[in-house]
């Protein structure tokens, strides 16, 4: 019996594999055209490009997995079928029920794995995202470029004549106060200062100020002036796994995305008999219908998972689970273990 169980389960093994990495591509794929979105608003160098993919990693993986676990469980079953692998088997006196049970532990582990990923892993790798792109966010604001019109600083407008190292030489601010009220601001060197403990703030040196306010104009000489950066910049306060979930008898969009997470996690456990009904024939008399299967249960299966994440409870998704696991036992009673 250990050398049919491991025989099941290094075909599983060699058929997932190949299955998963195109699906894991084009999921891939679809995150990077989302941070190629995010550039256009930030700059990346290419560690930070990778940096940036691997917060995402945890949500590609939940949703790469259970396709693919169905996936390879459907084409495993008909291929042995269509080889005549498993007749061979129940030759032996091992039944399709016997045979379904190797594949259940491997089942389990899967519904374990993406539990793990989406309660554990995808609420902090969300967090660490989000920091980041405020980060990125906030030095975009202060990317400074000499010669170049329409730049701000918070409610300032910029014009720098040139730029020798991290000090900016012939600038000019314009601040538009209300209608009534107007300031010019001309230095002759500046320099922007970016302490992580501060607002950020732009140091003026060696100028003049003009204020122009209900028709008086008002001219001022100044050594050092420094403007503040009062916009927020929307600080990210990290939250451990505990509190986070903890929200889910205050929030309810977080209580109906936990439901989601649930029964997506246990679609390896909730397919596994449901694939196994139709994919364990006798290939004389049954067409391999594999397909069809997969594309279906797939489909049945993210259809009600979404359903969750939107109209979702906990009685809905106890009902859900139970009425999947019917279906799958009644449907592999009937086609399969009845038979085989």
């Amino acid at each position: 019996m250990g050398r049919i169980k491991n025989y099941l389960s290094s075909n599983f093994t060699k058929t997932f594999s190949v299955i998963f990495l195109p699906f894991f591509a084009i999921v891939s794929l679809v995150y990077f055209i989302r941070i190629s979105v995010l550039t256009a608003q930030i700059q990346l160098n290419f560690l930070e490009l990778f940096e940036l993919y691997g917060y995402f990693l945890p949500s590609i993986l939940f949703y790469t997995l259970p396709i693919s676990f169905i996936t390879a469980i459907a084409l495993v079953l008909v291929r042995l079928s269509q080889d005549n692998e498993l007749n061979a088997l129940y030759a032996l006196g091992i039944s399709s029920s016997n045979i379904i049970k190797k594949y259940l532990l491997l089942a389990m582990l899967f519904s374990i794995l993406l539990f793990s990923i989406s309660f554990f892993a995808m609420p902090m790798t969300k967090q660490m995202y989000n920091a980041f792109r405020v980060q990125k966010l906030s030095e975009a604001k202060l990317n400074i470029n000499a010669a170049s019109l329409g730049q701000k600083f918070d409610d300032y407008y910029l014009y720098i004549g040139k730029q020798i190292d991290d000090e900016f030489h012939d600038i000019v601010i314009y601040n538009p106060n209300g209608q009534t009220e107007e300031k010019i601001f001309i230095s002759k060197s500046g320099q922007i200062l970016n302490d992580p403990n501060e607002q950020a703030s732009f140091i003026l040196k060696d100028g003049y100020g003009y204020t122009y306010y209900k028709n008086n104009l008002q001219q001022f000489k100044f050594q050092t002036l420094r403007a503040y950066d009062t916009s927020s910049r929307g600080e990210i306060d990290f939250e451990s796994i505990l509190h986070y979930w903890s929200q889910i008898k205050s929030d309810d969009s977080i209580m109906k995305r936990a439901l989601f997470f649930i029964f997506v996690s246990f679609i390896p456990l909730l397919s596994l008999y449901s694939v196994a009904a139709f994919t364990m024939i006798n290939p004389r008399y049954q067409s391999n219908r594999s397909f069809i299967v997969i594309f279906a249960i797939s489909l049945i299966s993210y259809a009600f998972a979404s359903f969750l994440e939107i109209y979702g409870n906990i009685y809905w998704l106890l009902g859900g689970i139970l009425l999947f696991l019917a279906i799958g036992w009644r449907l592999f009673g009937r086609l399969a273990a009845r038979h085989f």
